[in-house]
């Protein structure tokens, strides 16, 4: 885009500079106003055949035949040039379109973010960097980078037409940071219609619209403003175990982080208590809560609670290890 930039601004400069040069000339040379010495150039460089302003002297016929020499071939490289540049930039364009729908076309299980602002972008780099699949759907396209490698679709997300061309049939979930709540709102009502199935997170800027989100068929709704302020005052108030969270969740640190694994129905951790797992003992990974398959939470299991078949850990230990469980607990 840098250099598509850079040509533009080159032809526009050899342009300004062949006007200023022919008109100049004229006045200097003939003695003529701006406006006809200026109409004598461009008649001149276009080659248009217009009548002249007044018959030229013989040094104005000289200077008219350098012009023309010159200033044409200039002219018509800068106009033939552009000319390239918007073709060609069309073509690649309808390649790219092309390669991102056979993407999209080729995914299945993946997120989808409807919006790529601050919030967007961070939750995409997130997403990436546990290997998740995940397509952008963005309006402005100026907000989205210029990476062969991202994946997304150009439209407005509370569209059906826009959230069908980003896969959302066959989406594993769906995350709506747009600006407004109305149209979270609207996302949400479409997302959930067209994907029963899909996990679906809104972002709510106003706390009253957090039941409606919810009404509406979101899974999750965040309020940044609230988790904000919370975690503001917590940096005050607590502020090392704000930094182990932090150094925990974010994905850069990959020495230690806090997971959620899913227990499998054909699990050989199904039916055992956590000191018979080894999960602690042989693999070093530390429980901090289970989520029951009803929804029902256990903070801080003891060595006796017993692992079921549908149950989420929640751990904590290095990734390694991490993964190793994360086998076991699907084996």
């Amino acid at each position: 885009m840098n250099l598509i930039r850079r040509k533009f601004v080159l032809i526009l400069l050899l342009i300004i500079a062949v006007l200023v040069f022919g008109t100049a000339g004229y006045m200097i040379i003939e003695d003529m106003k701006f406006i006809d010495a200026f109409y004598m150039t461009v008649i001149t460089l276009a080659t248009v055949g217009f009548k002249e302003v007044k018959d030229l002297d013989e040094p104005g016929k000289i200077f008219t035949i350098i012009l023309i020499l010159n200033g044409f071939r200039i002219f018509t490289y800068s106009l033939t040039t552009g000319a390239k540049i918007i073709i060609e930039g069309e073509i690649k364009e309808v390649f790219k379109k092309r390669r991102m729908r056979k993407k999209i076309d080729g995914l299945a299980q993946h997120y989808i973010v409807c919006g790529y602002g601050r919030m967007g972008s961070i939750i995409v780099k997130e997403l990436k960097a546990n290997n998740m699949p995940v397509v952008v759907i963005e309006k402005n396209k100026i907000n989205l980078p210029e990476d062969e490698e991202f994946v997304y679709v150009e439209g407005d997300a509370t569209h059906d037409d826009v959230l069908k061309s980003a896969g959302i049939e066959k989406a594993k979930g769906l995350i709506t940071v747009l600006p407004s709540d109305a149209e979270n709102l609207y996302v949400v009502l479409s997302a959930r219609e067209l994907n029963p199935d899909l996990f679906i997170v809104a972002r709510a800027i106003d706390k009253e619209a957090e039941s409606k989100l919810k009404r509406a068929g979101a899974d999750k709704v965040v309020s940044p403003y609230f988790i904000g302020g919370l975690r503001i005052a917590h940096t005050i108030l607590r502020p090392t175990v704000v930094d182990f969270i932090e150094f925990a969740t974010r994905s850069e640190h990959i020495e230690i982080q806090i997971e959620e694994i899913k227990v499998s129905s054909g699990s050989g951790l199904v039916g055992k208590t956590i000191a018979q797992s080894g999960i602690g003992r042989d693999i070093g990974v530390i429980i901090l809560g289970i989520k029951r398959a009803d929804g029902r939470m256990k903070f801080n299991p003891t060595s006796q609670t017993l692992i079921k078949e549908g149950d989420t850990l929640i751990v904590i230990g290095q990734t390694d290890k991490l993964s190793l469980l994360e086998k076991l607990a699907k084996e």
